[in-house]
């Protein structure tokens, strides 16, 4: 069985979101900011609390588009060398002529990824979900822009693009150049509230020109005397007011590189004033200020062991977050969470210092939602509203079924992961295991008992439960499992006697 999105023709009338789906029971209307067309899954339905509101708008063709993405199949740059593309080609969104690509998801790969186990197939997927969705939204920015300077700054992102196509592909789909295209269009529709920021646009072509070594000439205006250049980090000019930059401005100017961490691409990113939402919308977590010279020492060694941890416990998930990871943002203090997963900032994860073995199951935690996030923007797993009246284990409060499914496939990859981390000796590792897999065993039932999960939600759901069965295979030594679920049902209980309106809700 394949699951296919729907095909789209010259005019496409299906409706676009952020997640590419259709509104649930319950959800409050939207505010009306267009959005891209984009394909959608057949009886596609939206999650709530993604993000952009939703509404109707056609794709357009024609040479004049200023954002043109190419055909997958097609591969990069033929329609380029055919004549048809005159914008910034990246893989996936339109095709040539007005047309969509379909994204077809085969019930090996849904299955693939509903273990949570790291496939390549898996991994393409995500990664193509994620540049199609960030291709639309920008082209979504550009459509909305009044005025010839945004224009004129996507022509210099074409110019870029033709020197260097790799380092254009990585301005645009870095984390924070997701956030603040969605802050932007948010701002674009609104009729009240701050003014949209499309001075970033620019800084967007800058970065992109300064990393493929052309020739240019822009003007910018920093804020608050520093100016954020996207993946590069922030200059800081010695005298106020707009700054005239060259392909030499980044050599000249004082500067404040962003943060590589060791090992490889992932960068940690205390600079970008969009790796987090702005500060006026509400978030249980916030970003750390710029850390010091000491803090990015600290966090060079933290990160170091969690990746030796990794790839000595489960080296597949060590190589999948090197594909899906490309920030880690540094939580503020006062945040209790370890980890958090911004849908807008695809390819980033928040979290707090702490030692590697934490930190290395945060991000084998983080990452399951950004993976999970990027396959409900193609495909219905459920129709559930945002009502809180489910139980979860590693909560205190009631989730809904999207926090719920969320959590438990958070967990799920964190039993699989302990799992191998105690087989290969590690301290704690059989308890850490039989606790995560009694809290995903004890909530499974209840997912697969929900009447709002579509076919293919009832499928994933399926392919959840069979891997958590897999690991029976492998039981921890002595009753440490059985333990851990006597343990659970008491915390079950106690949750039902402080929520006894919700009691019937846990059962299955």
């Amino acid at each position: 069985m394949t699951h296919h999105t729907r095909s789209a023709d010259a005019e496409p009338r299906s409706r676009a979101v952020p997640a590419t789906r259709d509104p649930r029971p319950g959800d409050s209307p939207p505010d009306g900011v267009p959005l891209p067309e984009q394909a959608l899954p057949e009886g596609a339905a939206p999650s709530p609390g993604q993000g952009l509101p939703w509404a109707r708008v056609r794709a357009q063709g024609g040479p004049e588009d200023r954002a043109r993405a190419v055909d997958r199949g097609q591969g990069r740059g033929q329609g380029r060398d055919q004549g048809r593309d005159q914008g910034v080609a990246l893989e996936g969104g339109a095709e040539p002529g007005g047309g969509l690509v379909r994204f077809a998801v085969s019930s090996h790969t849904l299955r693939a990824l509903a273990s949570t186990e790291p496939s390549a197939e898996g991994t393409r997927l995500v990664r193509d979900v994620r540049r199609s969705k960030r291709l639309l939204l920008l082209r979504a920015v550009l459509d909305a822009a009044p005025g010839a300077e945004a224009a004129e700054r996507w022509a210099l992102l074409e110019e870029a693009e033709r020197q260097d196509p790799e380092a254009v592909r990585d301005v645009l789909h870095y984390p924070a150049t997701g956030v603040w295209a969605e802050e932007t269009l948010r701002r674009l529709h609104a009729p009240q509230g701050p003014p949209p920021d499309l001075a970033h646009l620019g800084a967007l072509a800058v970065a992109a020109a300064l990393r493929a070594g052309i020739g240019f000439k822009a003007t910018l205006r920093p804020v608050g005397g520093r100016l954020a250049l996207p993946t590069l980090g922030l200059l800081r000019p010695d005298r106020p007011g707009p700054l005239a930059l060259t392909e030499r401005s980044w050599d000249s100017c004082a500067t404040l590189p962003l943060h590589a961490l060791p090992g490889g691409r992932t960068a940690l990113d205390d600079l970008d004033p969009y790796r987090a939402p702005p500060a006026a919308h509400p978030a249980p977590v916030r970003p750390a200020r710029r850390l010091t010279p000491k803090g990015h020492k600290r966090w060079d060694t933290q990160w170091s062991g969690a990746l030796t941890l990794l790839e000595r416990y489960d080296s597949a998930r060590a190589d999948e977050i090197g594909r899906l990871l490309r920030t880690v943002v540094p939580l503020g203090g006062g945040t209790r969470s370890s980890g958090a997963t911004l849908p807008a900032a695809a390819g980033s994860v928040l979290a707090r210092a702490q030692a590697p073995p934490a930190l290395a199951a945060t991000l084998v935690h983080e990452v399951q939602h950004g993976k999970l996030a990027a396959l409900a923007d193609i495909l219905t797993l459920h129709t559930a509203d945002r009502t809180p009246r489910l139980w979860a284990p590693w909560r205190s409060d009631p989730r809904p079924l999207e926090g719920l499914l969320h959590g438990a496939y958070a967990h799920l990859a964190l039993a699989g992961y302990w799992q191998r981390a105690a087989l290969y000796g590690a301290r704690g590792a059989w308890a850490q295991h039989a606790r995560v897999r009694a809290q995903v065993a004890a909530v499974l039932p209840v997912l697969r008992a929900q009447p709002q999960l579509t076919v293919t939600g009832r499928e994933f759901v399926d392919g959840m439960a069979a891997a958590e069965r897999t690991m029976d295979e492998l039981p921890p030594p002595g009753d440490q499992h059985a333990t851990a679920r006597r343990a659970l049902e008491r915390e079950r209980r106690a949750w039902c006697e402080a929520h006894p309106e919700l009691a019937a809700f846990v059962q299955v």
